[in-house]
C-alpha cells in the first residue's frame, strides 16, 4: 500500500506482517450468515467492472480518520484506471434501483486478489459487493483476496492474518497460475 508523506508525495510502500488475507480457498472460510440473508434478500444488485471509475472516486471520498494525508491522490487514482483498461484493475458495485450505493476495487493478478477501497452509501452494499466477490472469485480458482492488514471490519467479514513467509509463497504460486485479465462485465451473480 503506498504511504504519502506530507506535501503528498509518494514515500514508500508498506507491506505489513503479519499479512491480512481472506483465505478464499480454505474449507473455514465462510461469509456471515447475516450477510448471506442480505444478499437473499435481493436489496442489491451486484454488478462487475460497469462502473469502476466511479466506486474509485467514491473510495477516494472516504473520509479515514486515522491518516493525515489523503491516499488515493489523483495521480494513483489515474494508475488504477489505466490498470483498469488494461484489464487488472476491477470493480464490485452494489447497485439499488439504479443507484451505485457501494462497492469497491483492486487489482487481479493470477489467482489473488488484492483488495484496495471499499465505500458505502447504504448499510451492508459493500459487503454483499464483498461477499459476492468473494463467492465469484472462489469459483474461479482464486486462493486470497489481500487486505493488508486485519481490523474490526475485515475480521467480521473473515479475514485473517498469516505470517509473511506463508504470504509470499501462497503470492508467488497464485501469480504463476493464469489470470483472468480483461473485463469482468460477464460475471453472472447468483
Amino acid at each position: 500500500m503506498p504511504i504519502y508523506a506530507e506535501g503528498n508525495r509518494l514515500r514508500l510502500w508498506y507491506s505489513p506482517i503479519p499479512r491480512g488475507v481472506f483465505d478464499i480457498e480454505s474449507p473455514d472460510f465462510h461469509l456471515h450468515e447475516r450477510i448471506l440473508r442480505r444478499i437473499r434478500s435481493r436489496r442489491f444488485q451486484v454488478r462487475f467492472d460497469t462502473a469502476f471509475e466511479d466506486v474509485i472516486r467514491n473510495c477516494a471520498m472516504v473520509e479515514r480518520p486515522r491518516e493525515s494525508v489523503p491516499w488515493l491522490l489523483p495521480e494513483l487514482i489515474d494508475a488504477f484506471m489505466d490498470a483498469h483498461r488494461l484489464g487488472y484493475a476491477h470493480s464490485v458495485e452494489a447497485w439499488r434501483e439504479g443507484r451505485l450505493v457501494g462497492g469497491l476495487y483492486g487489482l487481479a493478478v493470477g489467482h489473488i486478489f488484492f483488495g484496495e477501497s471499499a465505500f458505502h452509501f447504504e448499510t451492508d452494499a459493500s459487503k454483499v459487493a464483498f461477499a459476492e466477490l468473494s463467492v465469484q472469485l472462489r469459483a474461479r480458482g482464486f486462493v486470497l483476496i489481500d487486505t493488508r492488514t486485519v481490523h474490526p471490519h475485515t475480521t467480521s467479514l473473515g479475514a485473517t492474518e498469516i505470517p509473511r513467509n506463508e504470504f509470499l509463497e501462497r503470492l508467488r504460486r497464485a501469480v504463476q497460475a493464469p489470470g483472468f485479465t480483461g473485463p469482468w462485465t460477464d460475471w453472472r451473480v447468483r
